[in-house]
């Protein structure tokens, strides 16, 4: 079961997973002169400004990423790599300290994924140009044709799938690859076709783009990504990343609801990074999409397979990456290996359990992250040991390597843990510990 030349695929979704995917498919099937069809069906105009355009992320790349992309012919132009941070602020209730990049392959970028936030429209021409916008039109120039509207419903076609749209109009494919994400109802439509496909566990996460001016977020946030370790309950993770004019606010944790907003907002280490007598707009914008937690079942069979968010993921971080990564694995599994379940079960299924076995560990770091709230004496013994490190020109930074992969996703959560239980850093913590302990006792 492979492709031949003038196999249609079809793609459905066009946000990065499924615009990647047709991009790799048309690529290497040229590069063995292969002539294959891809339609992407994505209906929403990612160059607009607000919902219409939003894919809902707070748009956040690695340095890595956007090199490997290069090498994969992807090259990001300066206007839609927003800016770039050198540097991460951890924020405890007590104190806080900078983690710096040391390399410039651990920088990160930040991106709009669609046209902007809503009331950007004002500043037409817009200064950016978006993320998910230019990977479509890529895919597009490669030689995808894009079908700009909604599909209705997916079933068989004498063992085929088939795509209905729009006013009825079906199309029956050699391969159908569902980029569907998780915040639509195009997760319903594979459900239906019964090969046993069961979405990915998520929760809700909570997005809002802030506006304080150019001056204000340089003034404020420099260049550096603000993390807040605050011991709010029911928060998981908790960031505010400059991006032009805008601050992104990033809330994870069980049941984001204003209660907990307000107290964010109250909090003295979240008010220090915003501009003086700084309120919430009453319409600020904002949008609460679900997140990637856990694996789905059976994302593939003959002929159809799922890619991104949809399929298997980054727990919490570097969606877009995880992305690039099945996207790749995706297209050649299906040019070079074949479109059957067998070959999507042996060629890209080892891609997925990698990045499942790995949110594993990554459970157990967030895990251990929200267990140390409570105790400020950990956390600031955790501070100390980073602050350490950064003022030690000859220090390896094992520590701060290790959170900077945790927060950017740019290594793998083994390589984290790996990092992190080096001998070396579990003693450098616990003389920390011991003295705050004898500190704080000194005081009493």
């Amino acid at each position: 079961m492979e492709l031949s030349d003038h196999s249609r695929v079809g793609v459905i979704g066009g946000g990065p997973a499924g615009s990647m995917t047709a991009y790799f498919l048309l690529d290497l099937a040229k590069s063995i002169h292969l002539d294959i069809d891809v339609d992407i069906f994505e209906p929403r105009d990612f160059s607009l400004t607000g919902p219409p355009g939003c894919n809902m992320c707070g748009g956040v790349i690695s340095e890595s990423l956007v090199q490997k992309l290069a090498i994969s012919g992807i090259h990001l132009p300066n206007d839609v790599l927003m800016d770039t941070i050198d540097a991460y602020t951890l924020h405890t209730d007590h104190s806080n300290a900078q983690i710096r990049a040391h390399t410039e392959e651990m920088r990160i970028a930040c991106i709009f994924r669609g046209g902007g936030p809503k009331g950007a429209e004002t500043q037409k021409p817009l200064p950016w140009q978006a993320f998910d916008q230019f990977l479509l039109d890529l895919a597009q120039k490669r030689g995808a044709n894009r079908i700009p509207k909604r599909v209705k419903t997916l079933d068989w076609d004498n063992g085929r799938p088939r795509v209905t749209w729009g006013e009825g109009q079906t199309q029956t494919y050699d391969l159908v690859v569902g980029a569907v994400g998780l915040n639509g109802s195009g997760l319903s439509l594979f459900e239906q076709m019964n090969f046993g496909y069961k979405p990915p566990r998520a929760t809700k996460s909570y997005i809002a783009e802030l506006y304080f001016g150019s001056e204000e977020v340089e003034r404020r946030l420099g260049k550096s990504m603000h993390i807040f370790l605050l011991n709010i309950p029911g928060l998981k993770f908790l960031a505010l990343t400059p991006k032009g004019p805008y601050a992104t606010l990033v809330v994870l944790g069980e049941h984001v609801d204003k209660t907990m907003l307000d107290r964010i907002f109250r909090a003295p280490e979240m008010v220090q990074c915003l501009p003086p007598g700084w309120k919430i707009p009453v319409q600020t914008c904002h949008c609460q999409p679900k997140i990637h937690i856990g694996p789905p079942h059976q994302p593939f069979t003959d002929r159809v397979v799922l890619v991104g968010d949809c399929s298997s993921s980054r727990l919490f971080k570097d969606g877009i990456g995880a992305s690039y990564k099945l996207a790749k694995a995706c297209a050649y599994t299906a040019v070079v290996h074949g479109i059957s379940k067998q070959a999507f079960q042996r060629f890209f299924v080892p891609t997925c359990r990698e990045l499942d076995h790995d949110n594993l560990l990554g459970g157990i770091i967030f895990s251990l992250d929200h267990l140390m709230r409570p105790f400020s004496i950990m956390q600031e013994a955790l501070l100390d040991c980073v602050r350490a490190e950064q003022n030690d020109p000859f220090s390896k930074k094992k520590l701060s390597t290790a959170l900077w992969d945790t927060f950017t996703g740019s290594a793998s959560y083994r390589t984290v843990i790996a990092n992190t239980a080096h001998p070396d850093i579990i003693i450098k913590l616990l003389k920390a510990m011991l003295r705050q302990w004898l500190s704080r006792r000194k005081n009493r």
